[in-house]
């Protein structure tokens, strides 16, 4: 992924494309839009109204926030429109990463950026509950009741009619969908409802027609094939010897009872904190986001099994804030995401029902589940562990979605990550049944949004080679840069090393890296830099520009690591504690460590196992964002 957004051929691109466009003033299409310069070099923008409810039930407009990076030449009239996640992301803050990731299909096409209604400067919505601590059927009924009948007019369907709008007022032909995660069943509804107005549709993590499922059922299934497939060739070696039949110990183990224990806040303090099997099911879909988070998931399931629930513990409090539900970047809307997922969700149950009798009925349908297709979860975890609790009070405002209509045979790229778990490889699969000649590329070690999170060349290449007509091929086998991680050790004498000394060097690197991990993970979940972390047994560090200070950071029990580290990995160092050699250490990035422990010289080299080969926070910072 940094390569898309930092490779030479594709900026050079870009800015040769913004370069000719401010030249040339505008694209062949002939514009019914108002477009003027934007803050952003190189982008135009303008608002379109558009009717709020187009059965005019509902009176009122709603003005759609858009902006354009228009071609140099048009000779098509065609435009790349760039469809955001959620729902409920805002996608203008997205477009400059947009136009980087589009670049080869916006050679000689618009790229048209808006945000989708009720979210960012499209009206977005709020809801006062949303602000409010309170039960979520009590959160959905007032936010449903705040939005008033409006709620019924913010469906995929509804921006669907929008984007054909654009289309109409922007006087291009055809489009290019591009969709991201919820985005590509935008991209999908369109290319329904406008056959004839659809060129070709880029899916990156595919939602199919007729999703999301509500019971996450292909998520629940596919857990256990993505961390068998992350712990292939031995992978897991040090972190557990059957990493399937650990999380069905662990999840069984869940479900009869919380895992309790005390965990590190990143301001040092201690907390008492527990978790469900809920909270399982959270870390592994937080790890599409947070990839460290799935790396460390075999080796604390095997701790939290043997009795050590640290690792584990610390693994759900991070996921936090990363699952289904409620956005987190201050353009996304909460209210879009319960207005537009609570109305058209295929729930199996009445929707005119109250809400006890809607709890009886979907309680009913999840104890009817195929166990095969709960994987190792029990109906309960299916209940709980998507949009059912937040739409369980939501009254429906407008009647069921129809069924999904027939999809045209367009030239179709389907881009979607092998340890995907939020829109897995097994949906994404379905497409080339309902788009015969689709290409369907599978991206290893990679989760969700893949071209904001491919830590290889291939999603970018394919996407390359679709816009030149060719079919891409699959992706050649590279070394995952999130490989698992051992199990934490609970004591010093665990440490594989000979000696105290050599033992206490191991421990001080496993100790920076293990820090370096937590930021690295919160970088690319968050898209900016951590401000502190916390450290799993004590202590923790803080983040200033290129690098972390670790403060009293405990990852063996009883050693104390403190000093500072650079992005690099270079660092030095205090140990004591614990029964180690006490001193002090330097460490290079290349693992040659220096020092005094135990008032002698050292000098080291850690193993080439034990080096941290995690991409750089740099690299990680520069990564495009492209919502999902």
């Amino acid at each position: 992924m940094p390569a898309l957004r930092r490779s030479v051929p594709a900026r050079m691109l870009l800015a040769a494309m913004l370069s000719l466009a401010a030249l040339a003033g505008t694209s062949t299409a002939q514009a019914a839009i108002p477009w003027a310069p934007c803050a952003t070099a190189g982008f135009e923008c303008a608002t379109v109204g558009v009717p709020l409810d187009r059965t005019g039930a509902v009176p009122g407009t709603i003005s759609l926030a858009v902006s354009r990076v228009p071609a140099a030449s048009n000779p098509n009239r065609e435009a790349v429109v760039a469809l955001a996640g959620g729902p409920g992301q805002a996608a203008l803050p997205l477009a400059p990463d947009f136009a980087t990731v589009l670049a080869p299909e916006i050679a000689t096409r618009d790229l048209l950026v808006f945000d989708q209604r009720g979210t960012g400067l499209s009206g977005g919505l709020d809801c006062n509950a949303l602000h409010q601590r309170s039960s979520l059927l009590s959160t959905a009924a007032s936010c449903a009741a705040q939005l008033g009948p409006a709620r019924g007019s913010y469906k995929t369907p509804d921006s669907v009619e929008d984007i054909e709008a654009l289309r109409v007022a922007g006087g291009y032909d055809k489009l290019v969908l591009f969709g991201v995660s919820y985005g590509t069943k935008v991209a999908l509804a369109y290319a329904a409802a406008h056959p004839a107005n659809v060129s070709a549709l880029i899916l990156d993590s595919v939602v199919l027609p007729e999703g999301p499922d509500p019971f996450q059922r292909s998520t629940l299934s596919t857990a256990p094939r993505v961390l068998r497939e992350l712990c292939a060739n031995r992978a897991c070696a040090r972190a557990t010897p059957d990493v399937t039949g650990d999380l069905t110990r662990m999840a069984a183990k869940l479900r009869k009872s919380p895992l309790r224990g005390r965990i590190v806040l990143t301001s040092g303090r201690r907390a008492a904190y527990s978790m469900n099997q809920t909270g399982l099911l959270d870390i592994l879909l937080a790890g599409d986001l947070n990839p460290t988070l799935r790396a460390e998931l075999p080796g604390s399931m095997r701790a939290a099994l043997r009795g050590d629930a640290a690792p584990l513990l610390r693994l759900s409090v991070r996921s936090e804030g990363l699952t289904t539900g409620f956005q987190s970047a201050g353009g996304d809307s909460d209210a879009l995401f319960l207005a537009t997922t609570c109305e058209e969700a295929a729930f199996p149950w009445t929707r005119t029902a109250s809400t006890e009798q809607r709890a009886t009925e979907v309680t009913a349908a999840a104890n009817q589940i195929p166990r095969a297709q709960l994987g190792p979860f029990s109906p309960k975890a299916a209940l709980q562990g998507g949009p059912i609790p937040y739409c369980l009070g939501w009254p429906d405002q407008s009647p069921a979605p129809a069924p999904p209509g027939p999809l045209p045979q367009v030239p179709t790229l389907v881009l979607d990550g092998q340890m995907d778990l939020r829109t897995p490889f097994e949906d994404a699969a379905q497409v080339p049944a309902r788009i015969p000649g689709a290409a369907v590329v599978e991206i290893p070690n990679t989760g969700h949004s893949v071209l904001g999170s491919d830590q290889s060349t291939c999603a970018k290449d394919s996407l390359a080679a679709f816009a030149a007509g060719q079919v891409p091929g699959a992706c050649p086998a590279t070394a995952n840069p999130f490989r698992p991680t051992p199990r934490p050790p609970t004591r010093l004498s665990q440490i594989a090393a000979k000696g105290v000394v050599r033992k206490t060097i191991v421990t001080a690197a496993a100790t920076v890296t293990d820090a370096r991990r937590q930021i690295i993970g919160d970088a690319l979940a968050l898209g900016t830099a951590p401000r502190r972390v916390a450290g799993l047994r004590g202590g923790g560090a803080t983040v200033t520009g290129s690098t972390f200070r670790l403060r009293s950071y405990q990852y063996v029990p009883g050693v104390v690591v403190s000093g500072t580290s650079d992005v690099d990995g270079n660092a030095r160092l205090s140990v004591h504690g614990g029964g180690t050699a006490a001193g002090t250490l330097t460490i290079t990035k290349n693992g040659a460590v220096t020092g005094r422990l135990g008032g002698k010289k050292v000098r080291f080299a850690v193993s080439a196992a034990l080096r941290d080969r995690l991409p750089s926070l740099v690299r990680v910072l520069a990564q495009p964002r492209l919502g999902g």
